[in-house]
């Protein structure tokens, strides 16, 4: 079974598939036949083979480190995992990675709109191996606690992050409601790690908040918050869009500041909700084929619209913030984003375990490979803290520019 995913996505979409570069019939045991730990060697290896999107698999001969797996004969799961965790780090990329069962499943229900634990998107450096944030969900432990984009967790209880591998850092944050864990936490402007310790708890995750601010100038602009790319976004953000049309908006601010990612598909809808035509994102697989998604219209409104970003927005949020830049549809505001240009697909071993496999990158309409280097806004407004109260206030100076610029747009309009 195999799921295309955007950082945390594990539900259903269909993008592509890689042909099969070498039969899963290749490896065989001296005496002729496979043991179990073996097949799962072999099918993993194979599926890497295949789809990987680096065809040179980070120059290294993929077969000899297939041959490498061989002598290793592992004698149970446990062994056949630490193989299989070694193998991909030699493609040294923080995104292919091994899912253990447990964590597999939990990966089945991370978009269901429930989670539990302390609420934190992470990804891991691959040069330090420390893990990074990549934003916690709003109203989550990890907010509350003040954690945020950038920082790095260098502990967890007392566990070294660089001994740990990325499945490994999440699955200890994640655990039964009410138990606690400590983060050793480095800010990034800090000097020394600071150990914080947070209850895990079951977080409720509304992807959509949405109101009609009718402060500014009696000009109504109606405020859409996305948290994350799950399955039901696009159709909370239709929603929100037309009840705000309704309510008589007369011009947009779409807020995807410390959306970490999630469904690639939900990333190309929501951007096709406010696009009449034009490309949304190109793919590139690793014989360099250029694919592209895109807007047919019509767009559900053609009001003004402003894109709030910040180191914190990654992934499918770069990929509808670049499709609404681009095609001269909305002007970002904020920080420069993440940087996540990679797309992964979900593949499903035979013993309930699974690999993320980075399958293709994405580019931008203009063709802009933003992974590791993010995307720069219209408007460069760095954001004092606020609390999650202060968010659409006067206190939040990000929004408050956006409120600004979309009004000027606003007036220029009605004069023209």
């Amino acid at each position: 079974m195999t799921k295309i995913f955007l950082e945390r996505s594990v539900k259903r979409a269909i993008l592509f598939l890689l042909p099969v570069a070498l039969s899963f019939s290749l490896w065989a045991s001296p005496a002729g036949a496979m043991t179990q730990e073996q097949k799962i060697l072999n099918e993993a290896w194979g599926i890497v083979n295949r789809a990987y999107v680096d065809n040179s698999f980070n120059h290294q001969n993929w077969w000899f480190v297939r041959q490498g797996l061989m002598k290793k004969s592992p004698k149970n799961r446990e062994e056949t995992y630490e193989a299989l965790e070694e193998m991909l780090a030699s493609l040294e990329d923080p995104y292919t990675r091994l899912m253990r069962p447990d964590r597999y499943r939990s990966l089945q229900v991370d978009t269901s709109g429930e989670l539990t634990g302390v609420g934190l998107q992470i990804v891991q450096d691959p040069e330090t191996k420390e893990i990074i944030v990549v934003s916690p969900l709003e109203g989550s432990p990890a907010e509350a606690a003040g954690i945020a984009s950038g920082d790095r967790v260098v502990k967890i209880d007392d566990f070294s992050t660089t001994e740990l591998s990325l499945e490994d850092a999440a699955t200890k944050m994640r655990g039964k409601p009410g138990t606690s864990v400590v983060l050793s936490v480095m800010k990034e402007d800090g000097d020394r790690p600071e150990d914080i310790e947070l209850v895990r708890e079951v977080i409720s995750i509304n992807p959509v908040y949405a109101f009609l601010d009718e402060s500014p100038d009696s000009i109504p602009i109606g405020y859409i918050r996305l948290a994350q790319f799950s399955g039901n976004a696009t159709e909370e953000v239709a929603h929100a869009i037309d009840s705000l049309e309704r309510e008589g908006a007369r011009g947009y601010i779409l807020d995807l500041r410390n959306n970490p990612g999630g469904l690639l598909q939900a990333g190309i809808e929501i951007a096709r909700l406010w696009l009449d035509y034009g490309t949304v994102v190109y793919t590139v697989n690793r014989q360099s084929v250029l694919g592209s998604f895109d807007a047919y219209g019509p767009a559900m409104t053609e009001a003004p619209l402003v894109v709030l970003v910040n180191k914190g927005s990654a992934s499918a949020s770069e990929i509808l913030a670049g499709a609404l830049q681009d095609n001269d549809r909305a002007l970002l505001v904020g920080e420069r984003t993440f940087g996540k240009g990679l797309i992964q697909s979900l593949f499903e071993l035979s013993d309930g375990s699974g690999l993320a496999v980075t399958v293709a990158k994405y580019e931008t309409p203009n063709h802009t490979d933003i992974n590791k280097l993010g995307i720069m806004p219209d408007k460069v407004v760095e954001l004092e803290p606020i609390t999650r109260a202060q968010v659409a206030t006067e206190a939040d100076k990000q929004y408050q520019a956006a409120v600004e610029l979309l009004s000027d747009r606003l007036v220029l309009a009605a004069n023209s």
